[in-house]
């Protein structure tokens, strides 16, 4: 199977801009992350010019490809989009440029620290919030999320909550992620009223549903097969 990575990601870029003006959005608002989780350098490397941003699963994997990345070649932001395990928390931060998967405060907590030592920095984060109650899923109940952030904002002075992120469930029933999506972009509103935070990011949306996720509010969208095709597994 030949993969034109270029026409794919016009085609979704075409898309995107149909459903930002469906819903009466500038185009400008939205950012399209390509998942490359499986994918080689190679391909990471033809398509990192035309995207926003690049998402990793798995900290092993990201930092691999970020030590053979070519010194000339172009790249842009990379965000952890996988369960981050805290025993990974230092090469994590080593790795990225956010992490969007946070969904504890023992979690955020083993960030922070990390942080502090040395010189102390500040890093960016999303939580990670479970919308579709998927018992096999990461991410932390909706109706947990607020003391969430409010025991981050008060333990963990060097994370910076940027934003919310979800995976929605499996399906084709477009009243079902137009709900989830909704239902996070509710959620953010009701955070940024709470905690006075901005939260100016919501990622939601993948290869099946950004269009959906784009109409209902996301700010990031984190699309594989429909750039690079099916993954190697090999």
């Amino acid at each position: 199977m030949v993969i034109n990575i270029g026409e794919n990601i016009a085609k979704i870029r075409e898309d995107m801009a149909s459903a930002a003006k469906r819903s009466g959005r500038a185009l400008s608002e939205i950012k399209l992350m390509g998942v490359t989780k499986y994918h080689p350098v190679e391909m990471m490397t033809a398509a990192a010019p035309l995207l926003d941003l690049i998402g990793e699963n798995k900290v092993q994997e990201a930092a691999g490809k970020r030590s053979a990345w070519p010194a000339e070649a172009e790249s842009c932001p990379w965000h952890m989009i996988g369960h981050l395990q805290r025993n990974k928390i230092r090469r994590a931060l080593e790795s990225f440029d956010l992490i969007e998967s946070v969904d504890s405060l023992e979690t955020a907590v083993g960030l922070n620290r990390v942080l502090s030592e040395g010189e102390p920095r500040s890093f960016p984060v999303f939580i990670e919030v479970n919308m579709s109650r998927e018992a096999a899923k990461s991410g932390i109940a909706p109706e947990e999320t607020e003391r969430l952030l409010d025991d981050m904002m008060k333990s963990c002075p060097l994370i910076a909550v940027n934003g919310l992120m979800t995976v929605a469930e499996d399906t084709e029933d477009e009243r079902v992620l137009r709900e989830t999506f909704s239902g996070l972009r509710e959620l953010r509103e009701k955070l940024r009223r709470a905690a006075g935070l901005p939260l100016p990011e919501l990622s939601m949306g993948m290869s099946g549903d950004y269009m959906i996720a784009v109409e209902e509010g996301s700010t990031i969208v984190r699309v594989g097969s429909a750039i690079f095709g099916p993954r190697n597994y090999g």
